[in-house]
């Protein structure tokens, strides 16, 4: 048995600075209303949008700016009235228990609190049982953040190939942008698909590989799977 090397997969490093934010047409006025901080239209905002499309990176830019707390909605509890944080970013705040974020909410406005409320969609849109926490929240201010157009969707994909630690030959990105689906969330997928058949192949990352990992249909299966011609 012969002893080889490992190929071992970098840490992905996000980062959440606001010079890493990309701005485009599909995110400005969501961008610009975190800018606009603490001139907002009331306490509490809903920012909704896709899967990948920066909303927790704006919920880090916002919390940098108010000095909140940013929590994820599966881990919300609702403590002692004098432990809430007088600024507040929920992420994924639909995955909250309802009860719990109605509680919450409620005494954030009694506190002259602030809260960010990040969601996949808006309100209005969201399947939610309670009927005074749908009234509330259907009633904040919201502001969207769109699919990306071709300028934003090869600037994420870069972003993603960077925190990868990845050197991608010339022309993939290019490639890519009008053949993939037009998502936040495929970009994501791809640079961690192409990441890992790179690895398992011990391939760069060139046209090649990036047409492999497109010819394969079903984005749910392992790269492993892919074939490399």
């Amino acid at each position: 048995m012969t002893t080889g090397q490992w190929a071992l997969p970098l840490p992905v490093t996000t980062h959440f600075g606001r010079a890493d934010f990309l701005v485009s047409d599909s995110n400005r006025s969501a961008f610009d209303l975190i800018e606009r901080w603490p001139d907002w239209p009331a306490r509490a905002l809903v920012l909704f949008g896709p899967a990948g499309s920066g909303k927790t990176h704006l919920a880090h830019l916002w919390c940098e700016r108010s000095g909140a707390t940013l929590t994820a909605g599966n881990a919300v509890e609702l403590g002692e009235p004098a432990t809430l944080p007088s600024a507040l970013a929920i992420d994924d705040a639909d995955r909250a228990a309802e009860r719990t974020l109605l509680h919450l909410y409620n005494l954030s406005q009694e506190r002259d609190g602030k809260l960010l409320l990040i969601t996949p969609a808006p309100p209005a849109s969201l399947l939610i049982g309670l009927a005074d926490l749908a009234s509330r929240l259907r009633a904040l201010p919201v502001v969207g953040i769109a699919p990306p157009d071709d300028a934003l969707l090869a600037a994420v994909l870069l972003k993603h190939f960077a925190d990868r630690q990845l050197r991608v030959a010339p022309g993939v990105v290019a490639y890519l942008v009008p053949r993939m689906e037009r998502s936040f969330a495929a970009a994501a997928s791809f640079a961690a698909r192409l990441d890992r058949l790179s690895l398992e192949t011990s391939r760069p990352i060139t046209l090649k590989l990036a047409r492999a990992v497109l010819a394969d249909v079903d984005q749910s299966s392992p790269p492993s799977d892919l074939t490399v011609t």
